[in-house]
């Protein structure tokens, strides 16, 4: 009887150890298939991400102030918006934007601005830069006017120029491919009594840019001075400062009409 509790009890012992065998047998079996299943999609979307990116998105990294911000723009498209509205019409590319502009920005809070970790990501990203600075600088809300003369338009030029040359320098450091429009200054108080002073300083910031902007390869300074010189007042928003849905429009066509997709950032 005893004989046979031993026999009784290695049978099952040794029927016990070949299901534990069979049990890790299968789970090491399905650990290797679910590894190589794993795997072998990871190395494919290694091989076709970065391609199929390139042919199916356009990056649009925007910066600056209130204009880019579409302040006035009672729809708030801005002249982004009817930007994309024309690029969408002119590519089957999905477009990819990201407006980072703040509403009274100066060219040294842009400058401040280029130090963030994610504004830098954007830049590197982008296939395409847009740019408005300069007017807060000139301008300050309105205030500049009470001492305008073309004495105080060069002194606040001075600095302008020197973050502007930054501005420039820094986007550059981050993407030396992607094309960047900077949009120009216009005069909102053309009307105004002392509107030929206020013109000529316009006149002389939008020179000085463009100067600037052609000592870099693929910085397209883009005039806005002549939309507005005439009828200005159809195009102002209420605040006699900002466009409205109508000059904005204008800004857009013209900047739309400058890009094509041949240029477009190879990675």
């Amino acid at each position: 009887m005893k004989k046979h509790l031993i026999t009784m009890i290695s049978f099952v012992s040794i029927v016990s150890a070949l299901f534990c065998l069979l049990g890790l047998g299968l789970v090491m079996k399905n650990q290797w298939i679910e590894a190589k299943s794993t795997n072998v999609p990871n190395q494919i979307q290694k091989k076709i991400t970065p391609e199929s990116k390139n042919n199916k998105q356009f990056h649009i990294a925007a910066l600056g102030d209130s204009l880019t911000r579409g302040t006035g723009d009672p729809e708030g498209k801005g002249y982004i918006g009817y930007l994309m509205d024309d690029l969408k019409k002119k590519s089957s590319k999905k477009l990819m934007l990201t407006n980072s502009a703040i509403k009274g920005q100066t060219s040294k809070q842009l400058l401040s601005q280029l130090k963030h970790g994610e504004i830098q990501r954007q830049i590197e990203n982008a296939d395409l830069i847009l740019l408005t600075i300069g007017g807060n600088d000139l301008f300050q809300g309105g205030q500049a006017l009470f001492n305008l003369n073309l004495n105080f338009g060069k002194k606040l030029e001075k600095p302008y120029l020197e973050n502007l040359k930054q501005i420039y320098a820094t986007i550059r450091s981050f993407n030396n491919k992607a094309t960047i429009f900077h949009i120009g200054l216009y005069n909102p108080f053309i009307d105004m009594e002392e509107s030929k002073l206020t013109s000529e300083v316009v006149r002389q910031w939008n020179f000085d840019s463009a100067n600037l902007a052609s000592n870099y390869k693929k910085i397209v300074y883009v005039p806005t001075f002549d939309m507005f010189e005439l009828n200005v007042n159809d195009y102002l928003f209420n605040d006699k400062f900002h466009p409205n849905a109508a000059g904005y429009k204008l800004i857009g066509e013209r900047v739309a009409s400058l890009i094509t997709f041949s240029e477009e950032k190879s990675k």
